[in-house]
């Protein structure tokens, strides 16, 4: 198979909340396969110019814009912005989430809609501005950042969940709406990754880490490395005929309902 079916070399990727973590993974993986990188934050300039300066590090190109992808009018401006500064987006992952670790009866009207907001409808807010160049150009990827959530529940991420599992039915609902103009809107759901903020429980012993690791078939958490692939095929050109699905990162949890306790 020719490789420049993955070469992203011309083309510029917009990820949203790309400061840290999985967002970065992914970006740094958009980054090495050819792509000019434009990285979104919004918790502080300082936080971004960081993240920035870690990219540059790594011989990527990249640029930085501070907004809040839920305020429609930082959007429509940032994009506006990147477009003169940088040029067109051909690639947007929509990354930006939060999450808040509370009983549904428990939970605040305003804690569950400011989750909701973040991480269902930003997702719309800054597709529905990027994908009018897109279809102008009869061209794009659009990638949605979906969960294990997406398809399953959890105890205290009840919000987290409807947002999640929203997203994948709005993912299904943009490839609907735009794939006749040649654009492919997918999505990945990450399984459980090693990351910094899992670090103080990925310790042997620890019962979330010994659940993990015997729930799923891989038997590891995953390396954020991992999620590159994915990334990278649903920005390029393998993926052109590739529309509305949800790719699961996930070592193998969704395929199967677990090792009986008996089982090695």
């Amino acid at each position: 198979m020719s490789t420049n079916l993955f070469d992203l070399s011309g083309k510029t990727a917009l990820i949203t909340g790309a400061t840290h973590g999985l967002g970065m993974a992914m970006a740094i993986g958009l980054g090495n396969a050819g792509a000019t990188l434009v990285i979104n934050g919004a918790s502080s300039q300082e936080k971004l110019n960081n993240a920035l300066a870690e990219y540059k590090a790594l011989g990527l190109k990249a640029h930085a814009y501070l907004f809040d992808v839920t305020d429609e009018k930082q959007v429509i401006e940032n994009i506006a912005k990147i477009e003169k500064e940088v040029g067109q987006i051909d690639i947007l992952v929509n990354n930006a989430g939060i999450i808040k670790r509370t009983p549904l009866e428990d939970m605040e009207v305003a804690d569950f809609e400011q989750v909701i907001k973040v991480d269902l409808v930003s997702p719309f807010i800054v597709s529905k501005h990027v994908v009018k160049g897109m279809i102008a150009r009869k061209e794009g990827k659009i990638i949605n950042i979906c969960s294990m959530m997406t398809e399953l529940g959890r105890n205290t991420v009840g919000a987290y969940a409807a947002a999640k599992g929203g997203l994948k039915m709005l993912t299904k609902n943009m490839a609907t709406e735009w794939a006749k103009h040649n654009i492919q809107v997918n999505g990945i759901g990450p399984g459980y990754f090693a990351t910094s903020q899992t670090a103080p429980i990925r310790v042997d012993g620890h019962p979330f880490n010994d659940f993990i690791v015997g729930r799923t078939p891989a038997g590891r958490w995953g390396d954020p490395d991992d999620l590159q692939g994915a990334a990278i095929f649903l920005s390029a050109k393998a993926s052109n005929f590739v529309n509305g699905q949800i790719v699961y990162v996930d070592g193998g949890i969704l395929a199967t309902i677990g090792k009986p306790s008996n089982e090695s």
